[in-house]
């Protein structure tokens, strides 16, 4: 296993004459995707992320490895068969936390049945090899059958098909531990604050760690903005009065217990009020219940569900269920931004950017990547490489990424063991647990989650922080906000040790992650 130690990390930035080949700024899906495929050719490879991996939209999608039924019904089918491929690639490399999962579409008459099922059949198609199951027409009954608790009033049948679903933050901290076993240095929080330019063209740039101040002056031949949503920071800095290039638009989930659809299936509602699709889709134990589609015009680390996102979401899902869902019932609600077109002045239109990702090169060299999702992070890195390697003048060298087992990989006979998202890490994380019996104690009566593994965070996983922990490294805070604001003075207690940091720091971690977890509990429930 890599060195994850921050003090060895560092280390590796504190040479002021080291010039790196690839410097990537981001940490989410794009930018480790990125740093890992730069890294695996052989380029000294930094990536540098102002907060923690995958703090922002990486963590908060809709779980899904998916094709993208609704881009097919767009007729985008180039952008469908590539996600399909990708997707095939993802449960290759990463089966511990990719795994195929059933969808059933309900339809209320014979015709949207034919519709839905002419165009799974297109989709499974284009799945070719990689297909993860044939799509079926199914009946009234069947679906009864497999989704107890949907509503049954006017229902003429369903179409079942296959696609992928997974977990998105233990994802990217497993894309950080590969980065680093393929050579490349991988940072969180260390912010960059500036851009050194000579003649007119990027040679690095300028960066504060942010657990110590301490400010660090980076050479690099190339450097690539991989910050999602705040692409427009860093190309104010490179271009200050730039027109903007995305505005961000939001899109919300809320988690409900089991209880209201308790089954292994997924339900797909293919039209809402507003035109998307609707996921109601099982996840570590809940009920996930989403999307939105909210433009804004602001971005934010932490953005917030707005009241009429979630009743909008409550609204849709309780025509498809019989139980009564109530504000009571929401045990967290959570917002992720998406990169929209900005319009131009004369329009207040907005446009998504392309999910069929978009690259950009500035005239100092400034390489921009941006619009893709999670399915394809793979392939948008191996083209963002590609063309920083002409833009930088690299020596080339092919893309290797396709057959390169993600940190963690090993077949999952049982993927409701807790455990079994760090993959071939779960006989150490035990072993941890066996060095002091208190490690072996739950988190919470109601969560699985044990003590070892805050201490294994904290040593394997770079988490710094109680939300580190609780949001991303367990997903406890997206799974249950109360329970997770429960949690919180326990991780912070076994973070101090491990961290050697003192009381104050303890009360400070528990009262900001509090702070936090407001965003996540839906008030008046």
């Amino acid at each position: 296993m890599a060195n994850t130690q921050r003090e060895k990390l560092i280390e590796a930035i504190s040479n002021p004459e080291k010039t790196w080949d690839i410097i990537v700024v981001g940490g989410g899906a794009t930018g480790l995707g990125t740093a890992l495929d730069a890294a695996s050719r052989g380029y000294k490879t930094l990536l540098l992320e102002q907060s923690d991996f995958a703090k922002g939209t990486s963590s908060r999608s809709t779980k899904l490895v998916h094709g993208g039924v609704r881009y097919l019904a767009q007729g985008n089918i180039a952008l469908v068969k590539e996600a399909l491929y990708e997707r095939g690639l993802l449960l290759k490399n990463a089966p511990h936390l990719v795994k195929n999962e059933a969808f059933i579409i309900p339809v209320y008459n014979w015709w949207k049945s034919a519709f839905y099922t002419a165009g799974l059949k297109i989709y499974d198609l284009l799945a070719g090899k990689l297909s993860f199951g044939p799509s079926r027409r199914i009946s009234k009954e069947e679906v009864a059958e497999r989704l107890p608790g949907i509503n049954l009033k006017g229902l003429y049948g369903g179409v079942l098909y296959h696609d992928g679903q997974f977990d998105d933050a233990r994802l990217a901290i497993n894309l950080a531990q590969t980065c680093l076993e393929q050579g490349g240095t991988v940072l969180n929080y260390v912010r960059v604050t500036g851009l050194l330019k000579k003649g007119g063209k990027i040679s690095g740039v300028v960066a504060r760690d942010i657990e110590t101040n301490k400010v660090y002056q980076l050479l690099g031949k190339v450097v690539i903005n991989a910050t999602g949503v705040f692409v427009d920071d860093l190309l104010q800095l490179d271009e200050p009065g730039k027109k903007p290039l995305v505005r961000p638009s939001q899109g919300i989930h809320i988690v409900v217990d089991s209880s209201f659809m308790p089954c292994a299936d997924a339900l797909m509602i293919p039209e809402t009020d507003d035109g998307r699709v609707l996921f109601i889709v099982p996840w570590h134990g809940k009920l996930l219940i989403g999307t939105t589609d909210t433009p804004l015009n602001e971005h934010s680390l932490e953005p917030v569900a707005l009241e009429e996102e979630i009743g909008f979401v409550m609204r849709t899902a309780q025509k498809y269920l019989t139980k009564t869902l109530t504000r009571r019932d929401v045990r967290s609600v959570f917002a992720g931004l998406r990169p929209l077109a900005a319009p131009d002045e004369s329009s207040s239109s907005t446009k998504e950017i392309s999910r069929s990702h978009k690259l950009i090169v500035s005239e100092s060299g400034l390489v921009t990547i941006t619009g893709g999702k999670w399915t394809t992070y793979r392939k948008m890195a191996e083209d963002t490489v590609d063309k920083a390697i002409i833009v930088s003048k690299l020596p080339p060298a092919k893309c290797v990424t396709k057959d390169i087992a993600i940190h963690g990989s090993e077949e999952v006979r049982n993927h409701d063991d807790f455990l079994s998202v760090y993959g071939s890490d779960r006989a150490a994380v035990l072993k941890l647990c066996a060095e002091n019996p208190e490690w072996s104690k739950k988190l919470h009566p109601h969560f699985d989650y044990i003590r070892g593994e805050v201490i294994w965070a904290v040593r394997h996983e770079m988490a710094r922080t109680v939300e580190d922990v609780l949001a991303r490294r367990l997903r406890a805070l997206f799974l249950d906000a109360r329970a997770a604001v429960e949690m919180a003075p326990v991780v912070a207690s076994l973070m101090a040790k491990e961290l050697k940091r003192d009381h104050s720091w303890e009360e400070a971690q528990v009262a900001n992650f509090n702070y936090i977890a407001e965003g996540y509990l839906l008030m008046g429930s």
